[in-house]
């Protein structure tokens, strides 16, 4: 994870504003690099800070070649480059394929021609599988390259100046004079530096490159529905004798391993016990994660399970109300209650490892102390829905609560070392596990269904990952995402729909047979990932229903009104 800055200007350098370039170290508290290029009249900036997750060693950024003077600003976690696992630093191995684009036969032919030396930039990054965002100075061909992966997985923002200067960025300082927009995950996008406007005519002299069809970003990652909508036959009855529900687990344990192995001690620190945590309401999607997660490390490595609750003043008025007992505003919260349920089976079903359950509680006055900043983090997405999202993911991944003592039974205060999160975010849009699901297929059935999904999955960058990221990272830390990994992604979109979630079968019998054994009973919503919690002896977990984290944590609507979460925030 790095947070990442340029700009490029006629007049001047645009050099970061004090607060963004706080922002982008919060981000990357390893390394601050900063690079100044002035190219034929154009002054360019490249900062970049690093949080430091893979190697051995802290890999300083920007990263130049010395030979050509090309630059690569990179925040992301490249897994593969085709179908070779990428074992050291990853942003090293992508700025070598670059630059050996530099020297391929494609670098002779005009850079906006097609097959050209702009293509074969994309045609290159469409090859790394993991989440990124980049920005790439071609010194040879005089451009610049920047973009998104292609689900969004890392915030990239761009503003245009009255001036024509242009800036690129993870973070930005919220509204402000300049306009901040989120770059779009459906391609990449190029500069061409001789060419780029003195003026306001901002279009000129950039381009966009649309992602090339390759392995990585092949039909099925777009979502073009290549498994057929209806069975051609009955529809076999989705139970624990499924053959997807191996092939389920087999390609979420590759989805974690990537994830979770080879995690680096922080630099010039001593060895922490907790290198990972899981953010951890007790529902299914995260509890499954867990369970799995136990069979790939080693029992000794500690685990943390971060549960934010917050002191929500309307719930507790109207909890108190004729009831002359204290509330508790935080034991009460729905999220609180099924992470501490799923805490309790999960050491049972998984003995040996310490799973330190961190209870983040979050007062009221807490929240409105830090309500302006999360505002500011977020943006440009302004609405309430989006700050309610935001205030949970902001407290959960600080890390900051207390933890049970065992030997006293007493609570001491906490703070997760582990830079390394893992999030089951994903696991409802792939697996139909919104109430919106069940009333699609109730509407149209599975054609009804599918494009509800599709809609989710389309939008997941747009609407969550790019602001998800700018919360998360803010506090040097880097969270994954299992369920988005791309060879997963692959499978499940392909999966037929019958195969994901039972709506339209009839329940399981009622009988202690059918529970035990092939059938047990079961909310259709997402109902493979149920049963494959089922079988891995995580019965309670597999029973969650779906709760939306500023409800579950108790963000949503903290003030008395017919608040909207659709309304901008004022």
């Amino acid at each position: 994870m790095c947070g990442i800055f340029f700009s490029c200007g006629s007049e001047t350098h645009h050099e970061p504003q004090e607060d963004i370039l706080k922002r982008l170290y919060c981000r990357g508290p390893d390394y601050q690099g900063h690079i100044v290029v002035k190219h034929k009249g154009r002054f360019c900036s490249f900062v970049s800070s690093v949080l430091s997750l893979r190697g051995n060693s802290v890999v300083t950024q920007p990263l130049q070649d010395a030979i050509s003077g090309s630059i690569l600003c990179w925040n992301g976690e490249a897994w593969k480059i085709d179908a070779r696992t990428i074992e050291g630093n990853d942003g090293q191995e992508v700025f070598k394929v670059l630059l050996d684009t530099e020297t391929s036969d494609d670098s002779s032919l005009a850079p906006d021609q097609p097959g050209g030396f702009d293509d074969a930039i994309a045609r290159v990054l469409s090859r790394v599988s993991g989440p990124y965002a980049f920005l790439y100075y071609s010194a040879c061909h005089e451009r610049i390259f920047y973009g998104r992966d292609f689900l969004g997985r890392r915030s990239l923002l761009r503003s245009h100046g009255q001036d024509g200067s242009i800036m690129i960025s993870s973070v930005c300082s919220g509204p402000s004079a300049r306009d901040w927009c989120e770059v779009e995950a459906d391609g990449i996008y190029a500069i061409h530096l001789p060419s780029f406007p003195s003026s306001k005519d901002i279009c000129s002299g950039e381009r966009h490159i649309a992602w090339p069809k390759t392995k990585e970003t092949d039909e099925a990652l777009v979502y073009t529905r290549s498994s057929p909508l209806l069975p051609s036959s009955e529809i076999p009855r989705l139970n624990l004798t499924s053959p997807a529900i191996d092939a389920l687990l087999e390609n979420l344990r590759n989805a974690l391993v990537l994830r979770i192995r080879n995690i680096p001690n922080p630099p010039g620190h001593v060895p922490v016990t907790a290198k990972i945590a899981i953010l951890y309401s007790g529902g299914l999607d995260c509890t499954l994660l867990a369970c799995i997660m136990h069979g790939l490390l080693p029992n000794d490595q500690e685990i943390d399970l971060l549960n934010v609750a917050f002191e929500n003043p309307r719930v507790v008025k109207a909890a108190s109300a004729g009831n002359p007992a204290p509330v508790s505003a935080y034991a009460q919260c729905p999220d609180r209650i099924t992470g501490l349920s799923s805490h309790a089976e999960l050491q049972q079903v998984c003995p040996g490892r310490t799973w330190r359950f961190v209870s983040i509680d979050v007062p009221y006055t807490e929240t409105m102390a830090h309500r302006r900043q999360i505002t500011s983090l977020i943006y440009p997405h302004d609405t309430e829905m989006d700050l309610s999202i935001a205030c949970a993911l902001y407290f959960a991944v600080r890390g900051h609560g207390t933890v049970r003592c065992p030997s006293s039974d007493s609570t001491v205060s906490y703070t997760s070392p582990a830079r390394v999160l893992i999030s089951g975010l994903g696991a409802d849009e792939l697996f139909a596990g919104y109430t919106r699901h069940a009333t699609a297929f109730s509407r149209k059935g599975f054609q009804s269904l599918s494009d509800e999904l599709e809609l989710d999955y389309k939008r997941l960058g747009k609407r969550n990952l790019g602001r998800d990221d700018r919360i998360t990272s803010h506090w040097g830390r880097e969270v994954r995402y299992p369920y988005l990994d791309e060879d997963f992604l692959r499978w499940a979109l392909r999966l037929p729909l019958w195969e994901k979630c039972a709506f339209g079968q009839s329940p399981a019998p009622c009988s202690s047979a059918s529970q035990e054994h092939d059938d047990p009973s079961l909310d259709p919503s997402k109902k493979l990932l149920r049963l494959l919690c089922w079988k891995l002896g995580m019965k309670s977990a597999a029973n969650e229903k779906k709760r939306a984290i500023q409800f579950g944590a108790r963000t949503a609507k903290m003030e008395a009104g017919k608040t909207k979460g659709t309304e901008r925030l004022a």
